[in-house]
């Protein structure tokens, strides 16, 4: 009887185990094979693309990063007004030309054109064009250990030409860098405004030019690859375990904390390749308390 007894807790046990859902270190998602889903800023005329967080059916190995997508506006369409008290969001033109709704203010957005929304704003897009417009909408929790300042009177806006290309200390020459928006602390990006999100950045790689494989302990990354074609870098933390997977333009990645990130170029005459990029701060448990 008690062989018996022992029998079943073991099966249990190993029932349960199975059901159990190890979450990946990375993920990846081919943007144009993506579905149009509902998020808070959805209307009639106002389409979301869920790429990585909110709207998409894995999203449980995020951890700041609420929301990564794509909206679509139709001809003279609206998107819904949002509002987070604790969120901070990015906005960034892929293509067209709009208008941005900042409590009570309206600003024009044109190609490229990126801007910080901090909590506790009222905001949201419009497309007063005939031309599509599509932005790419990314958004990260603050924790409730960091204290948030008032939001700024007027939305800060740039563009992806005011950015002077530069290399970073330590990684090579091969790629330069844009960089777009960063934490309120700093003073290198041409926006530093963010509490949690502490890059947003623009990378440019020479032919058979890398970043070089690395890995970031207390953070989480995204690269979206917006032209050229090369190989994506994902894998394991500090043990130097690489995988290296074909990646090409529309490609997304997520990358958790400690996971092996970084791209190489193809190596051949002519060949370049940009990836638009964000990493956002993952507080360590011992900042939480």
């Amino acid at each position: 009887m008690k062989k018996l007894l022992l029998f079943f807790l073991l099966l249990a046990h190993g029932l349960r185990a199975q059901e159990r859902q190890t979450d990946p270190t990375w993920l990846h998602r081919y943007v144009p094979d993506l579905s149009e889903t509902k998020a808070g800023l959805t209307s009639p005329t106002c389409h979301y693309r869920a790429i990585f967080g909110e709207g998409d059916k894995e999203n449980r190995p995020l951890q700041t990063v609420t929301r990564f997508g794509e909206v679509s506006l139709d001809r003279h369409g609206n998107c819904q007004t949002v509002f987070y008290d604790r969120q901070e969001e990015i906005y960034f033109v892929v293509e067209g030309a709009g208008m941005l709704h900042y409590q009570n203010q309206v600003q024009a957005l044109r190609k490229h054109d990126f801007t910080y929304l901090p909590p506790g704003v009222k905001h949201s897009i419009a497309n007063h064009s005939d031309q599509p417009l599509r932005v790419l909408v990314m958004g990260f929790k603050i924790p409730s250990s960091i204290s948030i300042g008032a939001p700024m009177p007027y939305p800060k806006i740039a563009n992806l030409e005011d950015a002077r290309e530069e290399t970073v200390s330590g990684h090579p020459n091969s790629v330069l860098y844009k960089l777009l928006i960063g934490l309120h602390t700093g003073k290198r990006d041409l926006i530093d405004e963010a509490y949690v999100m502490d890059s947003f950045f623009w990378m440019d790689f020479a032919p058979g030019g890398t970043n070089r494989p690395h890995h970031h302990e207390a953070a989480e990354e995204i690269y979206l690859v917006v032209d050229g074609q090369g190989e994506i870098v994902a894998g394991g933390g500090t043990d130097g375990v690489e995988g290296r997977y074909a990646a090409k333009a529309g490609d997304a990645y997520y990358f958790r904390p400690n996971c092996t990130v970084g791209f190489y170029n193809q190596d051949k005459p002519g060949a370049k390749a940009y990836i638009l990029a964000v990493r956002s701060r993952v507080p360590l448990h011992e900042d939480e308390e």
